[in-house]
């Protein structure tokens, strides 16, 4: 193991320790939480300390600049460091970490040649890349790249009543980056599946993202007396969500294994005390699957659920919000560069795809995107056992450390027709 790979992984152990949960090796480091505040300000003392200048934007994105070829664009490499309310430490805090080291290294060879480099560099540190506690997910991608306003970000509310812009004020994370002229983008992640440990597989090469449905559902039925309520009389919404619930397993059972991933992650009941019935249920629903097909196959049926619940168990059930996007392939000419780095590295590498969201699902629309996956054991992933092995964290680093090197010479940005496109799209 070089000295290079032991600094990183001496700076992954301490960044681990921040919102550690105690007796297990998990975290909670939700978004612009005291534990997320904490990490931030001591991951901006780490890119200080190797020469990059620290820059916040409006929704909290925090950046790590370093200007090598004066009024060029950036090569941007990162992921996120916010958790889940219980989660392991690796998912999106081991692509940040990982993407500093590689700028880290790659900074110190331009400036021995600073003719090599075309670009800048640039790390990130996405805000609420999970959407725990602000819905909804991948918020500081959103807002960077256009797609989400960023007063309706700022004005989110998590459950306490606490919004975007409180919370990020009170650690000092709000800041004033007006976009940044990006070239291209990079990201690596833990894989959150077992398909690569299982094959062999060291760098997993994204080619696409599946497609998927996600549903925010209002059920709503009466208030009532839970012992003295006649069961004829009662309207119960917590009983039509359940039967959301169930019914978005069995869906899975429709179609061939594999084909559709269903989940039910979070339910909110109203009034929720034990002698009640239910007037309110707020409940989240999705549906993911590699076919757009079985996309609207799954959700056709669900519809058909829906209005069977509403009439046999008398409550209603609205739609507060969707959205959807089909199976979304990453550029080809990333998952080439990316696979031409592997190689030349002589790891195990091959193509797959991703279930879960990205910050780079975003960034993939708007400039040239490489998306890169390590092994996870067992595929275990926002749960406080969430583990990736030390070799396949350090053969990730060096293999993003490949392509960094490549992103800042231009190799993803050919020519002026190119960077015109990227003029066009860039970021707001």
């Amino acid at each position: 193991m070089t000295h290079q790979d032991e600094a990183f992984l001496a700076d992954w152990a301490v960044h681990s320790r921040f919102g550690a949960v105690p007796g297990t090796s998990g975290v909670d480091r939700q978004a612009a939480s005291i534990a997320d505040g904490e990490q931030r300000a001591w991951f901006a003392r780490l890119l200080e300390s190797h020469g990059f200048t620290v820059a916040r934007d409006a929704i909290g994105n925090q950046f790590g600049l370093l200007e090598l070829v004066p009024g060029a664009p950036y090569a941007v490499t990162g992921s996120h460091l916010d958790s889940q309310p219980t989660a392991g430490r690796f998912d999106g805090a081991y692509g940040v970490l990982a993407s500093a080291h590689a700028c880290f290294r790659v900074a110190e060879e331009l400036r021995v040649d600073p003719t090599r480099a075309r670009f800048n560099l640039a790390i990130v540190n996405w805000f609420n890349e999970e959407g725990s506690r602000f819905k909804p997910s991948m918020m500081g991608s959103s807002v960077f790249t256009g797609k989400m306003a960023l007063a309706d970000a700022l004005a989110t509310r998590d459950s306490q009543g606490v919004s975007v812009r409180e919370a990020l004020d009170a650690l000092g994370e709000r800041g004033d980056l007006d976009g940044l002229d990006v070239a291209s983008y990079a990201e690596i992640h833990v894989q959150q599946g077992r398909s690569m440990e299982e094959d062999g597989v060291t760098i997993g090469l994204v080619e696409a993202t599946w497609a998927a449905h996600k549903f925010d559902f209002r059920v709503t039925g009466a208030q009532a007396h839970s012992g003295s309520a006649l069961m004829a009389d009662r309207r119960d919404a917590l009983l039509g969500a359940a039967r959301l619930v169930v019914a978005a397993r069995e869906l899975v059972d429709d179609f061939a294994e594999g084909e559709l991933h269903t989940a039910c992650g979070e339910l909110n009941v109203y009034p929720n005390s034990p002698v009640v019935v239910a007037s309110e249920v707020q409940l989240l629903l999705d549906l993911r699957s590699p076919s757009a097909e079985v996309i609207a196959r799954a959700h056709a049926s669900l519809m058909r659920t829906i209005e069977r619940v509403q009439r046999d168990d008398r409550v209603e059930i609205e739609i507060v919000s969707e959205h959807s996007w089909d199976q979304n392939p990453y550029p080809e000419a990333g998952v080439e560069l990316a696979l031409q780095v592997a190689d030349d590295l002589g790891l195990a590498r091959d193509r797959v795809m991703t279930v879960a969201g990205h910050d780079s699902t975003n960034m993939k629309d708007r400039v040239p995107t490489v998306m890169l996956f390590v092994p996870s054991v067992d595929g275990i992933s926002h749960n406080l056992d969430e583990y990736t092995r030390d070799e396949d964290l350090v053969a990730g680093v060096d293999h993003l450390t490949g392509v960094v090197r490549r992103l800042a010479a231009g190799d993803l940005v050919a020519d002026a027709g190119d960077a015109r496109e990227r003029e066009e799209a860039r970021p707001i």
